[in-house]
Formats: structure tokens, C-alpha cells, sequence
């Protein structure tokens, strides 16, 4: 049987594996960090009309630069995250993912490099090389926030075209301050002009407000968020960001032709049409995702600081030990394989509460 490596595929990708989480059938899964609330009736048959009315026009190509929902996104922006954004400074893809393979097609490829600080969101390094763009792992402390010192000598050292933040970060929840950001930035444009990407795909869950102002007069700093998060849309795959608008004009140079659907843009905007009441399950969700930081403390985990809608906890002498002993007790979490340690996604109540018993049984049998 034909192997992957037995084909002409590019060096760089051989011996990777795709990015993925295990799907499993199991009663509580707290690992891919979705919302689990469902969408409202009222959303949902929002987004039926609009649907419908989508797909009276299906024979036509869709808005080829989805005015519409940047101009909405825009004034989501505008009204949440502290700074005035305009429907020129959004561009919006197929999920965050698309975004940032959009950016780096623009602003990597052969002969670039891209740095990212891990632990942090491992598609940052698939879609890097993914787009023959060289990956550099920068630092992190060991209560894993930034070297700020390594990090910009490491950006001065070796000059990458694109520098990832991820904030908060995944898999550890860890914010990154507005001085972080700017002191990195600094850095890229006196080693050279370099792009300076902020993910803020869990920027909603934050007890620290948006990082977007930092863009205004920085014109190689870009935001990206996402709607699969706070607006409960996992399976729309809506992803954005906000940048000086040259920023948007050339990730235009790499898109596909009418990359998002007509289908794709009119259910974002019914999404969007309800912010508010989406926005209140967020709460409930912070609420809930500082109630199990609180009660693993008291379970005599360690835990990090968390400013997402997940928890990373330990340590354990055998993490992926530790997993298999919840999913036993039918709780799905995350191994992303940072040593000694596990992360659950903040669930319902209901589906918190089952995990805390599994791992106080967990713990009973230590």
C-alpha cells in the first residue's frame, strides 16, 4: 500500500501529521474548546430567512468582497473592543485558520520564516509550513507567558517576516499585555518591516480588554478573531481580522475567487444580528471557567491563570495517563502534549460538574 511519504510530497511535510482532536463518543467532551451552548431558536430561525433568501441567488457568485458582513463586522469591533475600526480595515475567510494561511501566503512562503512562542496554537507552525514558510519556536517562562527579553532577541537574531501572539494563548489561557505586544513589535520592524499577527480567536473570554487599539498608526499589526468561540459558530467557519487597510488589500493579491459562500456570509450576519444575546453566554461561561480554575485549586491542582474559555491543569507525572483515566469516567479533555498537563474547555454547568467528580476520583486513586 502507497504511503504518504512514498509520494512526491515537499520535504517539509513529510513526517507531519494532521492537526486534529480525538472525536470520540463519550457523555461530557470538554476538549475542542467549542461553546456548548446551542444557538438560540430565535438565531436560528434568523438564520433560515436568511438562508433562504441566499439561495433564491445561488446561481450567482456570492459578494466577492463580502461588504456586507466586513461592514458588520466592523461595528462589532467598533462597539466591543474599544477602538473604531472600518469595513476597509476587516477582512473575513473561512475560519481564523484561512486568515492566517491567507497572511502568511501574503507574508511568508519559501524563503521567509514565521515565529511563534509554544506552548501556543500548533496551527501557527502547520500552516506556516503548509505554505513552505520556515518555523521558528520561540520562548516561553515557565509560568508561560512571554520572555519578553528572548523573544525580541530571538526576532532581532533571526528576523522573521511574521511574528504570532497568540492572546489569549492556546493551550494555556495565558493573556499577553498591550506593553508585550508593542516591545515585540518594536522589535520586528527594527530587524526589519515584519507583520505582527495577534490571535485573539478567545479574545471575548478575556478579563483583559481587546488588544486592538494597539492598531491604530502600527501598520504591520494585525487582530484575528474568529465567531466559532464566542458566537457559538464552530461549524460555520467565520474567521476575520482588523489591520490598516493595505493589510486587507494584500491578503485580496492571495485569496481564492469568491472564497466564502453566499450561504457562509448570510448566516454570519444573522449571527451578528444577535451579538447581544450570544454575548450572554459568554458570560456564563467565564463565570464557569473561573469556577473550575477555583475549585482544581481546591482539588490541589496546579492550574494557569486562565483568560479563555479553557483551563490548563496538572501536574500530572503521566498526563496522558491522567486523560485516559477521565475519558474512563467519561469525560473527554485535551493532551496537547505539554508536559504534565491536561485542558478541559469550560462546558455547562451540569457537564463542569461531572468533570470536577472525575477528577477528584481521579485523584482519589493517585
Amino acid at each position: 500500500m502507497t504511503r504518504i511519504d512514498d509520494l512526491p510530497i515537499r520535504d517539509e511535510l513529510r513526517g507531519q501529521s494532521p492537526y486534529g482532536a480525538p472525536q470520540l463518543d463519550v457523555p461530557v467532551r470538554l476538549n475542542t474548546n467549542e461553546n456548548p451552548y446551542p444557538l438560540p431558536e430565535a438565531l436560528v430561525q434568523r438564520i433560515a430567512e436568511r438562508v433562504t433568501d441566499a439561495a433564491r441567488q445561488l446561481n450567482r457568485y456570492p459578494d466577492r468582497d463580502a461588504i456586507e458582513l466586513r461592514t458588520a463586522l466592523a461595528a462589532y469591533l467598533t462597539r466591543t473592543a474599544g477602538h473604531p475600526v472600518t469595513t476597509a480595515q476587516v477582512w473575513a475567510a473561512n475560519g481564523s485558520n484561512e486568515v492566517i494561511q491567507q497572511l502568511l501566503q501574503a507574508f511568508g512562503g519559501p524563503g521567509r520564516t514565521a515565529i511563534g512562542f509554544e506552548p501556543s496554537y500548533s496551527m501557527h507552525a502547520l500552516i506556516s509550513r503548509g505554505t513552505g514558510t520556515g518555523w521558528i519556536s520561540g520562548p516561553r517562562n515557565e509560568d508561560f507567558t512571554i520572555d519578553v527579553a528572548a523573544a525580541t532577541e530571538a526576532i532581532a537574531e533571526r528576523r522573521p517576516e511574521v511574528v504570532f501572539v497568540c492572546s489569549p494563548n492556546n493551550p494555556t489561557g495565558t493573556a499577553v499585555d498591550a506593553d508585550t505586544v508593542l516591545a515585540l513589535y518594536e522589535a520586528a520592524q527594527a530587524a526589519r518591516p515584519s507583520l505582527v499577527v495577534v490571535d485573539e480567536a478567545y479574545g471575548e473570554f478575556s478579563h483583559r480588554p481587546s488588544l486592538l487599539p494597539l492598531i491604530e498608526g502600527r501598520p504591520h499589526l494585525v487582530v484575528s478573531r474568529t465567531m466559532s468561540k464566542a458566537f457559538g459558530a464552530a461549524g460555520l467557519r467565520l474567521g476575520y481580522l482588523a489591520a490598516d487597510p493595505a493589510v486587507v488589500d494584500a491578503v485580496q493579491l492571495v485569496r481564492l475567487p469568491y472564497h466564502l459562500s453566499a450561504v457562509t456570509q448570510a448566516t454570519a450576519l444573522a449571527a451578528l444580528e444577535h451579538t447581544d444575546t450570544l454575548l450572554g453566554y459568554v458570560e456564563q461561561l467565564k463565570a464557569e471557567r473561573d469556577r473550575i480554575v477555583t475549585e482544581l485549586r481546591a482539588l490541589g491542582c496546579e492550574v494557569t491563570d486562565s483568560d479563555a474559555n479553557f483551563v490548563q491543569f496538572g501536574r500530572f507525572e503521566d498526563a496522558h495517563a491522567a486523560w485516559q483515566g477521565l475519558l474512563e469516567r467519561g469525560v473527554l479533555v485535551r493532551d496537547n502534549g505539554v508536559p504534565g498537563r491536561l485542558r478541559v474547555t469550560a462546558g455547562t454547568p451540569a457537564e463542569n460538574d461531572a468533570f470536577l467528580e472525575a477528577v477528584r476520583e481521579l485523584k482519589k486513586g493517585q
